[in-house]
C-alpha cells in the first residue's frame, strides 16, 4: 500500500507506554527481516510512541536513542485521553535539555488538547513540534478531529502529517489523497514541507526546514490568515 501511495520510507513507532510492553531489541530485529523481504522498494525506519509516565521518563534517561525516530534526536510524543497532568511542561522541558525535539502525536484526535487549544501552543512556542493524522484531515476521525485539523493547519501549529496506520482496512496508510488536499487549501509547498521535507529532516535528526509563526507571533487574532515568515525557505 505504500509502495502504490509513493511513498519511499516508513517510520515504524509502535506504543511505548504501560499497556503497551516496548523491546527495543525485538523492534529491530524485525525491521532487519521486514527489510530484507522488502529490498529497495521500501525504506522501513523505526521509533516509538512514547506515553509520558514515570516508567518512561525515567527509562528514556539512559538511552534516548531506543525511543527516537530512526534512533536520532526527534521523539513521538503521545498524551492519554482522559488526563494531561500540570507536571507535562517540565518533563517536556527536560526532554528537550536532554537534546530531543518531541512531536506532539494527534493532538487533534485528544479531546483534552481540543478543549484546551491554548496548551498546544505553549509547547510549541516551547520548542515542541505537532504531527496530525492524514486520516483526520480526511474526517475519517470525526468531525470534531477534522475542525482541530483544519484550524491547526490554517494557524501554523502543524508541522508534520503522519499515516498513523494500524492495518489496512480500518486504519490505513492513505496519505496521497491528504496530501492534494492540503496542496489545495496551502498550496504545494506547504504540503511538500509537511508530508516530506519536515519528515525527511526529523529521519535524519536535522533542524526542520519548515517552522512557521504561529498567529500570536505574528500580532495577529488566532484564526487570522498568517503570514509566513521571511527567512523560512523550502529545499
Amino acid at each position: 500500500m505504500a509502495v502504490e501511495e509513493g511513498i519511499t520510507h516508513v517510520v515504524a513507532t509502535p506504543h511505548a507506554g504501560a499497556g503497551f510492553t516496548f523491546r527495543p531489541d525485538a523492534v529491530q530485529e524485525l525491521r532487519t527481516e521486514l527489510q530484507a523481504r522488502l529490498g529497495d522498494r521500501l525504506t522501513l525506519l523505526t521509533g516509538c510512541d512514547f506515553h509520558l509516565n514515570f516508567e518512561n521518563l525515567q527509562d528514556i534517561r539512559t538511552g534516548p536513542e531506543r525511543f527516537t525516530i530512526n534512533q536520532k534526536n526527534y521523539l513521538l510524543v503521545e498524551f492519554a485521553d482522559f488526563s494531561i497532568p500540570p507536571t507535562i511542561d517540565h518533563e517536556l522541558h527536560n526532554l528537550q535539555l536532554a537534546g530531543l525535539h518531541p512531536i506532539i502525536t494527534h493532538p487533534e484526535r485528544n479531546p483534552l488538547i481540543r478543549a484546551q487549544p491554548e496548551r498546544l501552543y505553549k509547547w510549541l512556542r516551547q520548542g515542541c513540534y505537532a504531527q496530525i493524522t492524514a486520516n483526520s484531515l480526511l474526517g475519517k476521525f470525526g468531525d470534531r478531529a477534522k475542525a482541530a485539523s483544519e484550524l491547526w493547519l490554517d494557524e501554523n501549529a502543524v508541522h508534520f502529517i503522519a499515516s498513523d496506520a494500524h492495518n489496512t482496512t480500518s486504519r490505513p496508510l492513505r496519505l496521497k489523497e491528504a496530501y492534494s488536499l492540503i496542496a489545495s487549501r496551502k498550496g504545494e509547498a506547504v504540503a511538500r514541507a509537511l508530508f516530506t521535507e519536515n519528515p525527511r529532516a526529523a529521519v535524519e535528526g536535522e533542524a526542520l526546514p519548515f517552522v512557521p509563526l504561529l498567529p500570536d507571533d505574528l500580532g495577529q487574532a488566532p484564526g487570522a490568515t498568517p503570514k509566513r515568515r521571511k527567512r523560512f525557505w523550502f529545499f
